[in-house]
């Protein structure tokens, strides 16, 4: 029997239960220390990218957004789902933020990386710092987007918001967290083209795999 921390946890079958449009839900039959056999429901998911944006002023700018599942408006970090094979997540963040808040940056950084839930689903955000702002052409928005507010707060007021549950979407907490826990160490940032070793793909090649095969 291996130690502890030496254990491969070898797949040995895997069944596909439900896949739509935003997840897909598959159940890995997984080896465990000792040689016992154990299922793990994986909910695929696109990855994700997310933007802290400062201005000049020191002020973070936020969105305030409908979330269905929750039946209620959060407060947000601009932010969109990684949901094309190899697109690069620096283009995809540059991208959100021009169509969520009309701007664009100068200068970016890789903030955080976030594993949302690993106990049951693959899902990552990578979430950059971008500042040096500039107003650009904003694209018409649909759906819940169109509803979508922007504001510009603090920075010790939106970690003020996060600690009294005013904020409480998981990414955007832990970007306004992560930005003043590395302004209070005075530690450098990674740039924004650094390694991300969870960014989730298995989800968007199955996507594209199917409509590859679906007859035209």
């Amino acid at each position: 029997m291996s130690l502890p921390g030496e254990h491969e946890f070898d797949t040995v079958a895997s069944r596909d239960v439900y896949s739509g449009a935003i997840v897909a839900l598959r159940v890995d039959r997984v080896v465990m220390p000792g040689g016992r056999e154990a299922d793990r429901e994986v909910v695929e998911h696109h990855g994700a990218v997310a933007v802290v944006v400062l201005d000049d002023a020191d002020r973070l700018v936020l969105i305030r957004q409908y979330r269905h599942p929750l039946g209620r408006r959060l407060w947000e970090l601009p932010a969109g789902l990684l949901d094309e094979p190899g697109e690069d997540p620096l283009d995809a963040a540059r991208r959100e933020l021009r169509e969520e808040t009309g701007l664009a940056a100068e200068r970016w950084s890789v903030l955080v990386d976030i594993a949302l839930s690993p106990g049951f689903t693959d899902e990552s955000v990578r979430v950059f710092l971008a500042s040096g702002l500039r107003e650009v052409d904003r694209p018409d928005a649909h759906d819940e987007e169109a509803d979508l507010e922007i504001a510009r707060v603090a920075v010790d007021e939106a970690v003020a918001m996060a600690l009294r549950g005013e904020i409480v979407n998981a990414t955007a907490v832990s970007g306004i967290l992560a930005l003043a826990a590395a302004r209070a160490r005075g530690d450098g940032l990674r740039p924004p083209d650094a390694a991300w070793v969870d960014q989730p793909e298995t989800f968007a090649r199955r996507k594209h795999t199917r409509a590859d095969s679906e007859p035209t």
